[in-house]
């Protein structure tokens, strides 16, 4: 069981205080924002109450009472000599709330599986039985999947070879796998500042400590402090998402490219390059493919079609030298024994169209940024929405710290959204709020009814931030 301290759940809970509440109730409903939103693990031990008072600077009756809130509502098991550690209601408890499977969620930024799919699983059904003779444990990839990425790789400018390529169970298989396989504990880690939460959290737990360099959505990478960053930490590994960049869609250009990759080699620095949307930008037309980030030198690059195709293919990959590629295949035997080989079939099929099915998901795309932009000057016309150029996301700026209050109130209107924080280290982020525009139009139309009402009722009563606060304001 993770033990988490009083500081550092003081530093998770931000700017929790909120002046139309009772403290006691704030500080239950920022810590079951915390679990909800995933920043909580379950089963985490929370540290004792008077510890946590002493650290918030409030009476220990406060958090005595926060927690009996949170234990009541099934957010939190108390055991004697054990603490209180962090659970979520179940529906077999005969007083917790049921289980809402009406919600809108927002949290996941995802496309609904092309039609192709079905036609292209039923193609790779009838090829099956010439496999069936096999272990039928993968953990390299099919030959045939590794050529057709390979080519890929060869028609978008970097020459590639199939053994150059590891099939993996998506992305954050392949996130988790090569963390795992080059950090040590306490190894130094350069992210950018938002990033993906779920590459964080990978990184974290293969003992890596994490360097946070800004991204945002006027001015793209921060070049000084990424050369910065390099320079003072001599970090182990860098992990970035310079295309379509999760959450701020802003795209990296090139000359910072080659630039970034000299400076990550002079450091001895290991580049992960994610392009998990990096062909989902709205410019890209037929016959203009995305130029590999490998092109400027040598980087681990990770892809998978969870994104363009459907999450339902749990179907990734990782592109290296061949020599860390053996070295990874050898090291997946700790997590998983290998790829459905059925999954990697469909995917195969539906490669050859894989372009075509590029641009209609581009139009989509466009088309629900702008459906959602408008939507959001109309209803909420306090918040921001940038335009970006591509990706699946706005990464809003509401004006005001507050919004994990919105999230929370969010929930009340049948919206599921994270938090701004859930992006980023040390709460930081409040201003801001990533929604996705890859949703129908009829469900963006009612999820930002429900954003406006959570943001009205937040607006009636704003959060009281002192200076202690300003840390968590960005």
């Amino acid at each position: 069981m993770v033990a988490l301290t009083a500081r550092g759940l003081a530093s998770a809970l931000g700017s929790w205080r909120v002046e139309s509440a009772p403290a006691y109730l704030a500080l239950a409903d920022r810590v079951r924002l915390l679990v909800l939103d995933g920043r909580l693990a379950l089963g985490t031990r929370l540290p004792a109450e008077r510890e946590l008072a002493a650290q918030l600077g409030v009476s220990r009756t406060t958090v005595t009472a926060a927690y009996a809130q949170l234990r009541e509502g099934g957010y939190l098991e108390s055991v004697r000599g054990s603490g209180s550690a962090v659970r979520l209601p179940n529906r077999v408890d005969a007083e917790a709330p049921p289980i809402e499977t009406d919600l809108i969620d927002l949290s996941k930024a995802t496309l609904p599986a092309v039609p192709q799919v079905a036609d292209a699983a039923m193609r790779a059904a009838a090829l099956l039985p010439s496999f069936l003779t096999d272990s039928g444990f993968d953990t390299v990839g099919q030959r045939v999947l590794r050529q057709a990425l390979a080519d890929r790789f060869t028609a978008r400018g970097l020459p590639t070879d199939p053994d150059e390529i590891l099939v993996t169970t998506g992305a954050q298989s392949a996130i988790a796998l090569i963390a795992r396989t080059l950090l040590s504990r306490g190894d130094r880690v350069l992210v950018e500042s938002p990033t993906y939460p779920h590459a964080m959290e990978a990184l974290r737990q293969a003992g890596g400590r994490l360097v946070p360099v800004p991204v945002t959505t006027d001015d793209g990478w921060d070049e000084a402090g990424l050369e910065q960053a390099l320079q003072r930490t001599s970090p182990a590994l860098a992990y970035l998402q310079p295309d379509q960049h999760n959450p701020t869609g802003r795209s990296m250009e090139p000359g910072l490219r080659a630039r970034l990759v000299a400076m990550a080699a002079r450091q001895g620095t290991v580049l992960v390059v994610d392009e998990t949307m990096g062909e989902l930008g709205f410019d890209l037309g037929p016959g203009r493919p995305v130029t590999p980030f490998g092109v400027h030198g040598d980087v681990v690059t990770v892809g998978s079609v969870g994104k363009t195709l459907w999450g339902g293919l749990r179907i990734g990959w990782i592109r290296a030298d061949r020599e860390l590629i053996q070295r990874l295949a050898r090291a997946r035997f700790g997590s998983d024994l290998g790829t459905p080989i059925l999954e990697q079939l469909i995917v195969r099929e539906l490669l050859p169209d894989y372009d075509r099915i590029l641009v209609e998901r581009r139009e989509l795309l466009r088309a629900g940024r702008d459906h959602l932009r408008g939507l959001l000057a109309a209803r909420i016309p306090d918040w921001h929405a940038p335009e970006p150029a591509g990706g699946l996301t706005l990464w809003v700026e509401l004006g005001a710290p507050v919004s994990s209050q919105v999230a929370l109130a969010a929930r009340s209107e049948g919206v599921v959204i994270a938090a701004g924080p859930r992006f980023g280290m040390d709460g930081v982020f409040e201003r801001f709020l990533r929604i996705p525009f890859s949703h129908p139009v009829a469900v963006l139309d009612e999820a930002v009814d429900g954003l406006a009402a959570a943001w009205a009722r937040v607006s009636r009563h704003p959060v009281d931030i002192g200076i202690e606060d300003l840390a968590a304001v960005v």
